[in-house]
């Protein structure tokens, strides 16, 4: 696969401790797929398809109710890599997640199998693996804690700032609906907060956009999650 292992040098810090067989196999189990908007990548505990590594796009994580209400985890972008979509390959890890596309997204998938036995093989990967594992777990609780302790104003001051800062733009572009969506509430909610902030002068709403005008007064009323 042209280009494979470039992109893994620079991404999975197990690549130096692969053998010239084990480098072969991660080449040859590893594939570039594109993943249309809206197209379900990954369905719960009835996939394992493999570890997939973010080209270009988005995919969105999130785990169902038994009602069908869903929530948010967190968001894959660009060089951030999908460990949870090969669970079946960590004897420890049972979390089944779904992942959608939320934008065209072109990822390299390796797949589980391949995966699996790079990891039964070797302990580089292993590690690799399960501590990968363990911070995106680490991820998910703190959104947890976030919807269950923290007011709804505060969620979207702290989303806000989230993606201020991982984008670098002041505008953020994204919907009522899909704010709701990603900070696991419901759009009337949003919809309600977004006028109080534009009447406080926090932010600027305009059609599929939020303008953010006062990023030190979001940052103040976020706070520091983690002391709620």
């Amino acid at each position: 696969m042209e280009n494979a292992s470039d992109l893994y040098i620079r991404t999975f810090t197990f690549w130096p401790h692969l053998s010239d067989k084990e480098k072969e196999l991660a080449n040859t189990g590893t594939h570039p797929i594109r993943y249309a908007k809206g197209t379900q990548v990954h369905r719960g505990p009835f996939d394992c398809i493999g570890v997939l590594l973010v080209k270009t796009g988005q995919l969105r994580v999130y785990t169902l109710s038994e009602d069908g209400r869903d929530v948010t985890l967190y968001r894959l972008f660009p060089g951030d890599v999908g460990i949870l979509s090969a669970s079946c390959t960590l004897d420890a890890v049972t979390f089944d997640v779904y992942i959608d596309a939320e934008e065209d997204t072109d990822v390299l998938r390796t797949d589980a199998p391949v995966f699996n036995k790079l990891v039964q093989q070797n302990i580089y990967v292993k590690a690799y693996a399960y501590e990968t594992a363990a911070r995106r777990l680490s991820e998910m609780l703190w959104k947890l804690q976030e919807i269950l302790f923290l007011s709804a104003d505060r969620r979207l001051a702290l989303f806000l700032v989230e993606e201020l800062e991982k984008t670098g733009s002041r505008e953020i572009r994204l919907t009522h609906e899909q704010i709701a969506k990603y900070m696991g509430s419901a759009r009337e909610v949003v919809s309600r907060l977004v006028k109080y902030f534009a009447q406080e002068g926090y932010v600027q709403p305009g059609r599929g956009r939020l303008t953010i005008l006062d990023p030190d007064a979001l940052r103040e009323l976020a706070g520091n999650p983690r002391e709620a």
